[in-house]
């Protein structure tokens, strides 16, 4: 039986992992630590705090006593790091909070998970660690996708504190002894994303009847996972990954920025266009009025350091764990579109005054 402490778990990845993990094994028992900063919300554990295999704890990472404490109090042998500052604007506009909770948080978390395991001689731990392919830079337009062992180059401030992080996390391995892991993941999608990210932003834009402002050409080119395959691969990793190893998890899916707000425009269209009852809940939306939502697309300047491409090969999970992601980026994308329509209340209470202002502000990308 495994006892967890899921950092960042009421976030979007780390709240669908909770699900994941509380559906496949029931026996287990989770207890995520969450600061609930902007884009960490309660509400995405509603259905998992009826669960008595569930707890959740207001804190912050950086506290190392309340870390030391929780790995003492709930007898915790597994560490899922999920808590993370992650958008590349802001960490353009004002990366000291990225420099803080991504690496000096992972440090702590680290001290705290050397000092109750290591040093009480404890050896049935894993610390796992999620990262991003954002850490190897950009790739060009026939380059070969990221492997675990292509050099580290990151372009932006976000980039830079993971790759950070993940060095902590490697050298814990390698010097103390830590059993330790790390997955760089590709972009996900899917439930409980937080609208400030490519695809809910869109849709909600779309509803809304406001710009989809494209940085550049759009042409930017990301491998798409869609959230729970990526939970399949920490699973795996968690289970059967080798200790002080890295792995990558891609969803074999790589698509341009603007083909995948087409498709977006596409869906929605369809969706609003047919269906009479969903064109009178969003009336603004070009799509409730018969109009392709693609009138809405404006191309602006690019943002500074904007990687071009990101593809993942996750051979290496795929022939030593055994991993396959189960959704396509059009199957994927449907899944998700439907959960935002069902979910309006969720991501409707994220939008007061100040978060509309800050939407119709930035750009997409």
């Amino acid at each position: 039986m495994k006892h967890l402490l899921v950092t960042g778990g009421a976030g979007f990845i780390g709240a669908n992992f909770v699900y994941y993990w509380l559906n496949k094994y029931p026996e287990d028992h989770i207890v995520v630590l969450d600061a609930l900063t902007y884009a960490g919300n309660r509400t995405n554990l509603l259905e998992a705090e009826k669960n008595p295999k569930f707890e959740f704890v207001h804190g912050n990472i950086l506290d190392q006593p309340l870390v030391e404490t929780l790995l003492k109090k709930h007898n915790i042998n597994t560490i899922v790091h999920f808590a993370a500052e992650s958008h590349v604007d802001r960490s353009i506009h004002g990366p000291d909070e990225f420099i803080n909770t991504n690496i000096v948080g992972t440090h702590t978390l680290l001290k705290a998970s050397k000092k109750i395991w290591l040093d009480q001689g404890r050896t049935d731990h894993r610390f796992h660690h999620i990262s991003t392919d954002e850490v190897y830079g950009t790739l060009g337009p026939n380059d070969l996708p990221f492997t675990e062992k292509t050099a580290y180059a990151p372009n932006s401030p976000y980039a830079a504190s993971k790759a950070a992080s993940d060095h902590l996390v490697r050298a814990y391995h390698e010097t103390y002894g830590l059993n330790t892991t790390i997955s760089n993941c590709s972009n996900n999608y899917g439930p409980f994303q937080f609208p400030e990210k490519l695809i809910p932003l869109v849709i909600i834009n779309i509803l809304f009847n406001k710009p989809l402002p494209i940085y550049g050409d759009g042409k930017q080119i990301r491998d798409w996972l869609y959230v729970d395959d990526h939970n399949r691969g920490v699973d795996l990793i968690i289970k059967k990954g080798t200790p002080g190893q890295t792995y990558n998890i891609g969803g074999s899916n790589e698509w341009a920025n603007i083909d995948i707000v087409n498709l977006i425009c596409e869906l929605i269209f369809e969706k609003l266009s047919g269906d009479p009852g969903l064109a009178e809940r969003f009336p603004d939306s070009p799509a409730s009025k018969n109009i392709n939502p693609k009138v809405l697309i404006e191309h602006v300047k690019d943002r500074a350091g904007h990687d071009r491409r990101y593809a993942i090969d996750a051979g290496q999970l795929i022939k030593k764990l055994d991993y396959s992601p189960a959704e396509s980026f059009e199957t994927g994308i449907r899944k998700t579109l439907n959960w935002f329509f069902e979910n309006e209340m969720w991501w409707n209470r994220l939008l007061d005054d100040s978060y509309k202002c800050w939407i119709e502000k930035n750009y997409i990308g």
